[in-house]
């Protein structure tokens, strides 16, 4: 059994919020060049300039990407071969309190939804996803999550009959209802199948993927690419000024489900589509 120190995983998840909020992962930043190469509308490139820009700024200043340094996100998963020695949970609670503080970042999450909405001036609690695996790490991931994004989440319980073509109708409602108001072009995180919330968690990890990964399974990755033309056919483009460059990627996660259901949720990420990671 391998012991991992409590104020390790604080570290850690300190330093992966302010690195996520700082610096643009290099296969956005790449992407967006790629971008570029493609897109034939003028005022698209210079909005893709910009991005590079602001990514470039951001990067050597050591300054937020963007003001809105977002919710923070957690996927962990514990290897069962590991024992953490204290409070896993109030440890990652203490490095996203020290990220943000330290970092200088943003802090946007407030105590209670409804009614008194009040900050908690830290930015906790962290949104965290937790998972068994095999071995003896903590591999945890990280991701700002902003609302001018999540606000334009959508879940529909389909059913079965709805097929694929259901399917392509609720990703398209999802694009078009945000617009310009989620900082294309964007990453979309598309889940499908278990339940509601499991579903929604989907979307999420799916969002939260490597830009040039693609979903193992061929027919998923098909349709994840069929879905990226049908997107950046949609004229919005980045920022909302036109062209094809409306989204990066659309990635897809899915689980099994009831015979009866077909539920379909969408999580969009910004253009910056922050994240960061580390093995421990």
């Amino acid at each position: 059994m391998r012991e991992i120190q409590a104020q390790t995983i604080t570290e850690a998840v300190k330093n992966l919020c302010i690195e996520a909020c700082y610096h643009l992962p290099n296969d956005v930043y790449e992407a967006f060049y790629h971008l570029k190469e493609t897109e034939q509308s003028d005022s698209a490139k210079y909005i893709l300039d910009d991005l590079i820009k602001n990514a470039d700024i951001a990067r050597q200043g050591e300054f937020p990407i963007c003001q809105d340094t977002g919710m923070a996100v957690l996927f962990v998963e514990i290897g069962q071969d590991v024992h953490i020695n204290g409070s896993l949970e109030e440890a990652l609670f203490e490095g996203v309190r020290q990220g943000y503080t330290e970092g200088y970042l943003r802090k946007s999450v407030v105590a209670e939804p409804l009614f008194e909405r009040i900050n908690t001036k830290d930015n906790t609690p962290a949104f965290i996803h937790y998972s068994i695996a095999p071995g003896d790490t903590v591999k945890i991931r990280m991701a700002p999550k902003g609302a001018g994004s999540e606000n334009k989440s959508i879940l529909k319980m389909l059913v079965p009959a709805d097929g694929i073509e259901g399917v392509k109708n609720v990703v398209l409602e999802a694009v078009k209802n945000a617009g310009p108001n989620s900082c294309p072009p964007m990453v979309i995180g598309v889940g499908l199948g278990g339940t509601m919330e499991i579903c929604a968690k989907n979307a999420k990890k799916a969002c939260m993927r490597d830009i040039n990964t693609e979903n193992p399974d061929k027919r998923y990755a098909k349709l994840e690419k069929e879905l990226l033309a049908l997107v950046n056919k949609t004229g919005i483009g980045a920022q909302g000024f036109g062209g094809t460059s409306t989204a990066i990627r659309v990635h897809i996660e899915w689980s099994p489900t009831h015979i009866a259901c077909l539920p379909v949720a969408v999580n969009i990420n910004c253009h910056a589509a922050r994240h960061a990671e580390i093995i421990l």
